[in-house]
Order: C-alpha cells, then sequence, then structure tokens
C-alpha cells in the first residue's frame, strides 16, 4: 500500500517442503516472498509490515534462529523493514482474502465442535507452562512453542485432543503416522508420539476393521516325513467340474501318497453320501495299498462326518485335519490339485471330450514324471524302476532281482528318498519363512478372529465388503502344535475353535472403550451369515379386492440383524425347508 491505497496483490501455493512449515516461519516467509517480488518498489525505502501474527515483531532479537531463519534475516538486512502487529480481525479483507471460499462451512463445524476445547487449553496452559523460559505467550495468553500450542500434562485434556483428532467425522480414524503429523503441526507435549501411537493401537474399530500390512504371522511347520510306503496319505477332492456323462460325476476325490507322491484319482458325484466314499476308499486304496497309519486332510463336511471317524478309527487310522479356514495345512495335496487341473485343461485343448475320459491317462503321466521333492519319479518310487513307457523301453530291460539284494536296493531307495524329502522340506521352510514372521500367544490372551467379508450387496442393499475383518475378542485357552490356537467361541457359532495363527489378532484393550456387539454366527467358510434366521409374528395385509396373509422374518448379516414383513405364500417357496421347520417348531410351542 501507498498512502493508503493498494497498488499491487500477490499470493502463490505452498510448496510441498513449505507444508511442513511451523505457523512462525510461514509468516516470516510470506514476507520474504513479498520483499522478493517487490523489491523494485521496496528496495531503498523505508517499509512497514503489518501482521497478525504478533511472535514476527521479535524475530529481529531473537538469540537463537535456525539456519533457514538466519538465510531470511540475511535477506531482510539489506532492506529498512520494520514489522508491526496488526490484529486479524481488524484487517477483516485480507484476512478474508487469504482464505478459500471452501473452507468457510468447515471452519464453522470446527469451530463449533472445539471452542469448548480451546477454553480449557488456553486456561490450563497458562497455568501449566507459563514461566518455563522456552515458550512464549500469546496474545490471549496461551503459552506457545514454535507457534505450537503446549498442553500441560495431567487431567483429560490430552486425552481429549487425542479422541477428536481419531474419532470426529472430520478425520476417521487416521494411522498412528498421519494422526501424529497432524497433531503436531498445531499442540505440543513431551511424548506426544508415543501417546499417539498408544492411542491407534488400543482403538477397537481400528483393530476390527484395519487391514494388516505386515507379512504373515506363523513360521512354516513342515509334517513329518513317514516311514514307509503309504504308511501316511492326504487327500482332497477337486470340485466344480463339468457333469460326465457316464456316472454323472462332477468331482475329482485325489488321495496322494506323502512318501512316493503316488497320486490316485477317483471321479465321484459332489452328491455322493460318505458312505459310498468309504465304500471306494476300501476297494481302491485300502486293497492296493493296505491300511495307512493316518490321514491328512482339510476340515470338509465329508471327512469330519461321524460314519468316516468311527471308520478309520476301526482301522486304526488317525485323523489330521487342517485347522479352520487354513489349507496350507494339507499343502501337498493342494499343489498336486493345480497340477491336475492344468493337465486337465491341456487335455480338453488338445483333444476334446469329456475330462473323465482323460482321467486314467492323467494319472499315469503324473506318476511316472520326475518328482524333484523324491529325485524320481512316484512309480519308481513306489516300484523300485522306472515304469515301461515307449520313451524308455530299451532302459528298463528285462532286469530281474530276487531275495536280499531287491530288499537292500528297496531299502537304499528309500532312504534316499527320505533324504531328498528332508532337503526340499528345509528349502521350501527357508523361502517360506522369508516372508512370515513369529507370533506367539498365551493361554489367556485375547485375540481377534479375521474372517471372510463377502462381496456384491445382499437383499437390503447393504455392501458386504464394508464389513468388519475380524470379529471377537475371544479368549485363547489353548496352544495346539506350534503356530495354532484353541478359542473360547460361543457354542452356536458351529466353528472349529482352533485356528492358524495367521487368522488372529492380538486384542489391545482400551479400558475406556465400549465394547462392540459381537458375532455369534458365522458360516463353515468364515463368511457372515445371511438369510433367515427365525420368523416372528403373522398379520394380514388388506387391500382393495383381496387380503394377504404376512409373516415377520428376522433376517441375518453382516453383524446385523434385520427384520421385514414378506408375504408368507411367496416366502414359503422361496425357503421351504426353513418356512417347514419354523412353522412345525411354532406349533409345537403353541401346543
Amino acid at each position: 500500500m501507498q498512502e493508503e491505497k493498494v497498488i499491487a496483490y500477490a499470493s502463490r501455493q505452498l510448496r510441498k517442503h513449505e507444508e511442513n512449515y511451523p505457523t512462525h516461519d510461514l509468516e516470516m516467509a510470506a514476507v520474504v516472498f513479498a520483499l522478493k517480488i517487490w523489491r523494485s518498489y521496496l528496495y531503498g525505502e523505508s517499509v512497514q509490515v503489518l501482521t497478525d501474527h504478533q511472535s514476527l515483531k521479535y524475530l529481529f532479537t531473537q538469540a537463537d534462529l535456525n539456519l533457514r531463519q538466519r538465510r531470511w534475516m540475511e535477506f531482510i538486512a539489506d532492506y529498512d523493514v520494520k514489522i508491526q502487529y496488526h490484529p486479524g480481525k481488524a484487517n477483516v479483507v485480507a484476512d478474508a482474502l487469504s482464505r478459500r471460499r471452501a473452507e468457510v462451512s468447515v471452519e464453522k463445524d470446527l469451530e463449533t465442535l472445539g471452542r469448548e476445547l480451546k477454553l480449557k487449553i488456553a486456561t490450563r496452559i497458562r497455568e501449566g507452562e507459563g514461566d518455563n523460559e522456552e515458550y512464549h505467550l500469546a496474545e490471549d495468553g496461551t503459552v506457545l512453542l514454535q507457534g505450537r500450542i503446549t498442553v500441560p500434562e495431567g487431567g483429560e485434556l490430552r486425552e481429549e485432543i487425542l479422541r477428536m483428532a481419531h474419532h470426529s467425522i472430520l478425520s476417521i480414524h487416521p494411522g498412528s503416522t498421519k494422526m501424529y503429523k497432524d497433531i503436531r503441526r498445531y499442540y505440543h507435549w513431551p511424548g506426544i508420539k508415543k501417546a499417539v501411537a498408544r492411542y491407534v493401537s488400543q482403538c477397537q474399530s481400528c483393530q476390527q476393521i484395519k487391514a494388516e500390512h505386515q507379512v504373515p504371522g506363523g513360521l512354516l511347520q513342515s509334517l513329518p516325513i513317514p516311514e514307509w510306503k503309504w504308511d501316511s496319505i492326504a487327500m482332497d477332492f477337486i470340485t466344480g467340474l463339468p457333469i460326465a456323462r457316464a456316472r454323472q460325476n462332477n468331482t475329482i476325490w485325489v488321495i496322494v501318497d506323502r512318501l512316493t507322491k503316488v497320486t490316485r484319482l477317483l471321479p465321484v458325484r459332489d452328491t455322493d453320501k460318505v458312505e459310498i466314499l468309504a465304500d471306494l476308499y476300501i476297494k481302491q486304496i485300502v486293497r492296493l495299498h493296505g491300511v495307512p497309519t493316518d490321514i491328512v486332510s482339510d476340515r470338509d463336511p465329508r471327512f469330519t462326518a461321524i460314519f468316516w471317524r468311527a471308520l478309520q478309527g476301526a482301522l486304526g487310522t488317525e485323523l489330521h485335519m487342517s485347522t479352520a479356514f487354513h489349507p496350507e495345512t494339507d499343502g501337498q495335496t493342494e499343489r498336486t490339485i493345480r497340477t491336475l487341473e492344468d493337465m486337465l485343461r491341456l487335455c480338453i485343448l488338445d483333444w476334446a471330450g469329456m475330462w473323465e475320459e482323460y482321467l486314467p491317462f492323467i494319472e499315469f503321466s503324473y506318476n511316472i514324471s520326475y518328482h524333484s521333492s523324491i529325485g524320481m519319479s512316484p512309480y519308481e518310487a513306489l516300484y523300485g524302476r522306472p515304469c515301461r513307457t515307449p520313451l524308455c523301453w530299451t532302459e528298463v530291460g528285462e532286469r530281474r532281482m530276487f531275495g536280499p539284494p531287491m530288499v537292500e536296493e528297496t531299502m537304499e531307495k528309500l532312504q534316499t528318498i527320505r533324504a531328498n524329502m528332508k532337503k526340499a522340506q528345509d528349502r521350501q521352510k527357508k523361502y517360506a519363512d522369508q516372508n512370515r514372521r513369529e507370533i506367539v500367544f498365551t493361554i489367556g490372551d485375547w485375540v481377534y478372529l479375521k474372517v471372510s467379508t463377502q462381496k456384491g450387496r445382499d437383499r437390503f442393499g447393504k455392501i458386504g465388503k464394508l464389513a468388519v475383518r475380524f470379529i471377537g475378542p475371544y479368549q485363547v485357552i489353548g496352544r495346539v502344535g506350534e503356530v495354532a490356537y484353541r478359542l473360547d467361541l460361543p457354542a452356536d457359532m458351529n466353528l472349529h475353535p482352533v485356528f492358524h495363527v495367521s487368522m488372529l489378532r492380538k486384542h489391545i484393550r482400551d479400558p475406556s472403550a465400549i465394547e462392540l456387539e459381537r458375532v455369534e454366527r458365522l458360516q463353515p467358510n468364515l463368511t457372515y451369515p445371511e438369510g433367515p434366521i427365525r420368523l416372528g409374528d403373522r398379520r394380514v395385509r388388506k387391500l382393495k379386492n383381496r387380503e394377504i396373509p404376512q409373516i415377520q422374518v428376522f433376517w441375518g448379516r453382516q453383524n446385523r440383524q434385520v427384520i421385514t414383513w414378506e408375504d408368507e405364500e411367496n416366502f414359503r417357496k422361496n425357503y421351504p425347508e426353513f418356512y417347514a421347520a419354523h412353522s412345525f417348531m411354532e406349533q409345537g410351542e403353541a401346543l
């Protein structure tokens, strides 16, 4: 301004590094910027700078300056500058020009939310830190350190600042680093970074909602190497295949000898009952290879059935099932299934036809192929010599061996297989553990359980993908092996209570938190239950020309309960089994 008239305006956007400047340095940077762009007007003249930041006028007498401030002071020394304090309320026009129009509504919200807090801060800080030489007082008596408000120790003031910075609708649960960076721009107290980290780690909502960004927990635990052929087997199913024309099969039962890697492929239907599978198991596995000492499998309902357990108990076979929702336990079969699926695709691509026609050839091809973990083909590991094929007739020959030499060669091959498997397991563990971390819980700890969120929308229009990632907390009541734990789950959750450590997250308790509603039911695949839970009252909806019987339905989905009125006839058609069962229960209660 010159002679009370404005002759020029100037502004620019903050650079990336300037966004980290404290308020004091930002105000000083504005003065330096003005002197640079208007040098032609100001150099050699007496300049009066009006600012609403009172601490700037003490800059020339300040004893300790940082490098940036010293550089600025050398620049300002070329000018005849006098800085005077001018309150913002007396300079409304300039203050308004420095703000964006869109910020007004937000500032009003912030003012409403923080008015009471600011009064508390001003009073408490004047009482607690006013005599310290490192601090200086603002015009309203607030103690400042490098332009930041100093919050005294004691009381609930610091907790209230943390709560507003984390739980407010204007912040929405930021992470530890982001929240710390936001708070330290305006407030200061010793140990503020640790306080923010502690507060965020104890937030129950964050523990249940936010995804883990660390490597999975639980180091690789290799299964023991079997002592003899077909002593230990692994089994699983390949499902979802096209229905074959012969027996309407659409599933392959994969059974693998864990020592020799010999694989048997049995076509079945996904609707076959466990009695049919047991009969097939006796005829195709026990008849040819004997009774195994143990079976490794997942927790498929057919393997957890009472009949299957009773059969294996009578045969003297132990069942080793994976922990809930952790198929990596039976990694041997999972890897075999991926290879077999690729072979099926190639057969269909090259020769067309149905997959069941090629199953014997796929089994034969897989068993005569070299297997890196045992150093030979499964066929050779089982029978002691390579298989006769068009590729190796001359190599196999007519060599015969009987008596002790045959036994000696068999034992040597067995030792070679076991040694190769041990090397393969050590190699697998070495590489697997590079991307894993060790996690240990103690009995009595409380942990959250990871669940699978549903994708898409349910019948109420809610987005299932936005459900919580972890439910609980639940108490650890036992340790199973090295990397699995038994949880104290509600009985009606109908889940196997043993889980791999990668499915768990430690609960950090916040004494002031209100515990969220717990999930009491889950599907076997660790997804949220959906559909009708129970039926309620009945009513008749009267229209102009007819009456429609309706029934009250309690729906469950994504850790919530929704109640609707449905047309009884339509509901009976859509859920016939549920309707029949619950209608029968209601009639029984009425009797």
